[in-house]
């Protein structure tokens, strides 16, 4: 299994519209700093597994056929936009998984054409896929909101990636689980420097705290906001190979 981070940026992208911060200059300057909006593809064998559908280039970046299935974590715009246009398309239908969220997002469950929405899935209970379990996990954000949890077990070893944003902390039972369920690699949503905080985002302080609670292996941070790229570039001894900011195109095996 292979996870390819797709963007690993807040709403605002980076760099942000009419910023001048050193982060978004150094992204105008060098694209490699670039931050789109946070999403990522999980290719099992010849199957292809899209968290959230929010890519501008989603159109183009998955041609008709390729898509097996879409996994979304919540219903915010700005994780759902792109389903907007690849909803009208034609042909085969494509499985949609999400929360239970009867509200969803403006009209798509009315109009869903493609999008075969499934039944919301139930938190803790794993779906096989291809021979990859994947254990939806409560958030804690605004909208209802999971992460996904993706396990392989090869040679008797069990491995374990999770996924999880949008969220601020975690909740009990969800941090509970994954103490119980050691996990290997953890990407999470993390928006802000210490002290600037938001109530539906982490704070690199908040991230860092779940990382020593569940202490997995390594830590990516996504759902990047351009203040925290900032104070990480001021701060880089806070962060190491354990504990790091993700970025745009970065892949990862289990």
């Amino acid at each position: 299994m292979k996870l390819t981070l797709l963007g690993t940026g807040d709403a605002g992208h980076i760099p942000v519209y009419g910023c001048d911060c050193k982060a978004c200059l150094t992204a105008k300057e060098d694209p490699s700093f670039k931050r789109g909006k946070t999403s990522a593809v999980v290719e099992i064998g010849s199957k292809q597994l899209l968290i959230d559908g929010n890519a501008p280039d989603l159109l183009q970046r998955f041609p008709p056929g390729s898509l097996d299935a879409i996994w979304l974590t919540h219903y915010h715009m700005d994780h759902v936009q792109s389903l907007f246009d690849l909803r009208w398309g034609v042909g085969e239908s494509i499985l949609v998984y999400g929360p239970d969220d009867p509200n969803g997002c403006d009209d798509l469950f009315k109009h869903p054409g493609i999008l075969a929405f499934q039944t919301p899935l139930r938190p803790f209970f794993p779906i096989e896929f291809e021979g990859i379990s994947i254990t939806p996990v409560p958030l804690a954000h605004s909208k209802v909101s999971l992460g996904y949890v993706f396990e392989t077990t090869r040679g008797g070893v069990v491995k374990r990636l999770a996924y999880l944003t949008d969220t601020r902390g975690l909740p009990e039972e969800t941090l509970h689980w994954l103490i119980e369920n050691p996990v290997d690699l953890i990407l999470i949503d993390c928006a802000f420097p210490p002290g600037d905080n938001w109530r539906n985002h982490n704070d690199v302080v908040l991230a860092k705290s779940l990382f020593n609670k569940i202490q997995p292996d390594a830590m990516g941070l996504i759902h990047i906001g351009h203040k925290l790229a900032c104070w990480a570039m001021d701060n880089p001894d806070y962060f190491n190979d354990h504990f790091f900011l993700a970025r745009d195109g970065q892949e990862f095996l289990l």
